[in-house]
């Protein structure tokens, strides 16, 4: 390469330029390399890859390539319906197997449902029939093996705090349940359309961190509710604040019964010991599957033998028998609650299918098999929408059920038809058996139920690993307790959002150092070994420019520059002579973050300073290009590494 060379080219680059006399540099010779632009596209090729990367990162159709157009028939019929996939390979040994499961998961859905109905306010059949429809519209649509469909306790607690707020279900259950069939509509509407937009990314705000809390938080609220079942309370508040719970639960100390208290405590105990059990050893997981039905049972019996002297006792009473009635008609599109619907159903849509997809990828992970998340999306969303056109309200993937699926020994989804058919069962002919069954019986099954929703283990790493991730914890936690279950949320996510706006606005700058004896920089104050090299400063940017941050990274900038001059005061050092950026981990620049690199560039040639930039990436390259400063960096202003930029630029002074 010529002296005068900018040495940015606009095509093919060859291997290297220029070679670097070893006398030159206190290092072996180096060759320097040229910096090429990326391969020039027009606007609607990159449009086309960019969207392409965002939307459709795992290539979907990768697998219709070069494929005869009958064969691209039974492909899309297995995209479409993962049904297809495994169903031409089933066979008599994977069904006993999903039989087996579908039975014992049954046994769990059953107490489940009805107690998670009795959570969201509305009547227990509710929870029934949601165990029915959706299973059987997953088990065609879905592509988890292992996914166990339901009711869930989260869901159910944000449904019953949101829509009692603003409706009675005590005094108005027809309008609730039609809001309630509302909000599971179009739950189901943003799931599916997020699926068919591929905007699964929304979900990811909410983070781990965030869920953490919010769960724990949820989990206590709800512990907190089952007092008024446990101790046989009639007046209990509706709210769903920590404060008004406790404070109804000591003002109605005369409500109290002791017949409700003993049976109560006494069969939650009995369930958080099978928990246990099942925990310390994961082979007795039936013992805590097949629990909460035991207890169903044997409370029902009880209850039934001591009617003449068990009144204090409050009881499900009727349910009616049959499968789901259709509730089209009950779905509410005008009115002055439509909105409260809508917002409902957006919440338990989002909180429903971060769960859902969470737990399906857990137990794929295990199976060493892969679940498409646009697909789980559009399998919960379109059971939603059906679920509230048939009596149900919002189902996902339930993580009790799931992994009683998964420990049962279940090879594929059919195991959630085998759990619809036994609910089906139970409410064609079982329901009257259900009459006696105390509510009491339904506060142990949701208490032992959510209490493993509070991982303290997690919030302990949290704290550990990233205090700005334990302080969104906390606040989902406290918000939850003390605020309400939606804000608690929108403060959690509030913060996490704000985390992400911290990131942008304030990235990470650092001054590097060379390792003696390489082309190696890092940073200086983590690896000791590294040392300043005399008249440069090397500088490092660990993230895009944008207009958030260029304000504050000129500023920073400067700082460093000013530092640095202090301490070669301090230390006799080399007169500064250069800054180098690199720009290694700068993945994007706009207009501002280009204006920025000028003025610096201005302010150190007023200080007789040469700005140096190194190893930008393509896109970056390529906007500095067009933006025509690359023309203004002149000569040698540019260069392929941080070691390329030292050693020619010393060469030069030498020189």
């Amino acid at each position: 390469m010529g002296v005068n060379s900018n040495r940015v080219e606009h095509f093919a680059c060859p291997e290297t330029n220029l070679i670097i006399p070893a006398e030159l540099v206190a290092m072996p010779p180096l060759q320097i390399h040229k910096v090429c632009l990326p391969p020039e596209q027009s606007t609607f090729q990159k449009l086309k890859h960019r969207v392409s990367e965002i939307f459709f990162p795992d290539d979907p159709l990768y697998r219709f390539k070069n494929q005869t157009w009958f064969m691209k028939l039974i492909l899309a019929l297995q995209f479409l319906f993962p049904v297809f996939q495994w169903g031409s390979e089933y066979n008599v040994s994977l069904l006993r197997s999903d039989v087996i499961s579908g039975l014992t998961i049954a046994s769990l859905a059953i107490p489940q449902g009805i107690s998670y109905a009795k959570l969201a306010n509305l009547p227990p059949i509710v929870g029934l029939y949601s165990s029915f429809v959706p299973p059987l519209i997953y088990a065609i649509l879905g592509s988890s093996r292992h996914l166990g469909v339901g009711p869930v306790s989260i869901a159910s607690l944000v449904m019953g705090s949101m829509l009692s707020e603003v409706v009675s279900p005590g005094e108005e259950p027809i309008l609730y349940l039609q809001l309630a069939f509302t909000a599971t509509f179009f739950a189901g509407l943003f799931q599916t359309s997020l699926g068919l937009l591929r905007l699964g990314f929304i979900i990811d705000f909410l983070s781990k961190a965030t869920l953490v809390g919010f769960m724990a938080g949820a989990a206590v609220i709800v512990s907190l509710q089952q007092l008024k079942g446990l101790l046989g309370i009639v007046h209990f508040t509706s709210k769903m604040q920590i404060i008004p719970v406790i404070s109804s639960v000591l003002n109605q100390k005369d409500e109290w019964s002791w017949e409700t208290i003993v049976m109560g405590f006494g069969f939650l105990l009995f369930l958080l010991t099978t928990r246990h059990i099942s925990i310390r050893k994961p082979k007795l997981f039936w013992v805590s599957a097949a629990a909460p039905l035991t207890s169903v049972i044997l409370s029902t019996l009880l209850v039934f033998l001591l009617k003449s002297k068990a009144h204090g006792i409050p009881v499900i009473g009727h349910l009616p028998k049959g499968v789901n009635p259709p509730s089209l008609n009950m779905l509410y599109f005008s009115g002055p609650h439509l909105a409260v619907a809508i917002k409902t159903g957006i919440v338990t849509g989002i909180l429903s299918l971060t769960e859902g997809i969470a737990v399906g990828r857990t137990f794929a992970a295990l199976k060493n098999y892969q679940v498409d998340g646009n697909k789980e999306m559009m399998a919960i969303g379109i059971m939603n929408i059906a679920g509230s056109c048939s009596s149900c309200y919002v189902t996902t993937g339930s993580f009790s059920r799931s992994a009683v699926n998964y420990n049962a020994g279940a090879q594929t989804a059919v195991s959630n038809i085998v759990m619809a058919s036994a609910v089906v069962v139970t409410l064609m002919f079982l329901m009257p058996l259900f009459y006696y069954t105390p509510n009491v019986i339904l506060a142990a099954i949701i208490i032992t139920a959510v209490i493993g929703l509070i991982d303290y283990q997690a919030a302990y790493k949290l704290w550990k690993v990233d205090k700005l991730d334990f302080m969104a914890c906390l606040c989902a936690f406290l918000g939850v307790l003390f605020v309400s279950v939606p804000l608690g949320l929108a403060i959690a996510v509030g913060v996490s959002v704000f985390k992400i706006l911290l990131h942008v606005t304030r990235p990470n700058t650092m001054v590097l150092g060379n390792i003696m004896g390489t082309q190696v920089y890092q940073n200086l104050i983590r690896y000791k070994e590294a040392s300043r090299v005399p008249s440069f400063l090397i500088l490092a940017v660990e993230s895009p420019i944008y207009f958030a941050n260029s304000t504050y990274l000129q500023e920073r900038i400067l700082r460093w520059i000013r530092e640095e001059e202090e301490w070669i005061k301090a230390n006799n050092g080399s007169p500064l002579k250069c800054v180098i950026l690199d720009m290694t981990a700068v993945t994007a620049i706009d207009t501002s973050g280009i204006d920025t690199i000028c003025e610096i560039r201005k302010m150190l040639e007023q200080k007789s300073l040469k700005l140096v930039l190194a190893n930008p990436v393509g896109s970056v390259t390529e906007k500095l290009d067009k933006s025509e400063i690359l023309e203004t960096f002149r000569l040698n202003g540019l260069y392929l590494s941080v070691g390329e930029a030292v050693a020619y630029v010393s060469s030069l002074w030498l020189s």
